[in-house]
């Protein structure tokens, strides 16, 4: 039997239930872009030797996982919470609002869900778990972070390419120095999340808040 710890204790759970669904978020932290949500069933015999948590993992191994996932996964969804919506609930709800939909919206209805964290969205009526640390243990769990940073990576390159000023390519929104000296030369776009500190901390002036 394979010796990867993230599909033995996989293995420990099919056991007892036929469809396990992993779901994880990437996103929470950046000062602009959305946070994207998702959520996997793999097949119990799925194995890929370079799966992990995609922090872990380089961008090439991420993006060659992404493909493989989509294909052999039995379900997989992905959700895209905007910054807007972000703004309007607060970082956290609009995590669990996007993990839920990515969850409800499966095709197959898992027997148990797996969620990365320490919370679990309101109201569920499916069996599930939250997991601290589920990226580094569970295998469905690291799936679907590989999905969700993917899929956010190429949006904030999207976005790059319509607010090249900022530097999405590089950072994908996360508040490092280049970014913020861009923020206060240029503004914030639409995307940027303006409930977030020190966007929301900053002066009119210094914003330059575009309205277009």
């Amino acid at each position: 039997m394979k010796n990867n710890h993230l599909f033995d204790n996989d293995l420990e759970l099919y056991r007892e239930f036929r469809h396990i669904a992993g779901t994880d978020e990437a996103g929470r932290g950046p000062l602009a872009g959305p946070v994207v949500c998702a959520s996997v069933i793999l097949p119990i015999d799925f194995y890929h030797q370079d799966l992990n948590d995609s922090k872990k993992m380089s961008e090439k191994k991420r993006n060659e996982l992404f493909t493989i996932i989509q294909k052999e996964a039995i379900s997989y969804q992905i959700e895209i919470v905007e910054a807007g919506l972000i703004d309007q609930l607060n970082i956290l709800n609009a995590t669990l609002y996007g993990m839920k939909k990515s969850i409800e919206h499966l095709h197959i209805s898992p027997d148990l869900v797996l969620i990365d964290g320490n919370k679990i969205p309101k109201d569920m009526t499916l069996n599930c778990r939250s997991v601290i640390g589920g990226d580094a243990r569970h295998a469905c769990i690291a799936a679907a972070s590989v999905l969700a940073k993917v899929s956010r990576d190429q949006i904030m390159d999207d976005l790059d390419l319509i607010y090249p000023q900022y530097g999405f390519r590089q950072h994908k929104g996360y508040p490092v120095p280049a970014h913020l000296r861009a923020i206060r030369e240029f503004g914030i776009c639409p995307d940027h999340r303006r409930s977030y500190k020190p966007v929301s901390q900053m002066t009119i002036e210094d914003l330059k808040i575009e309205t277009d």
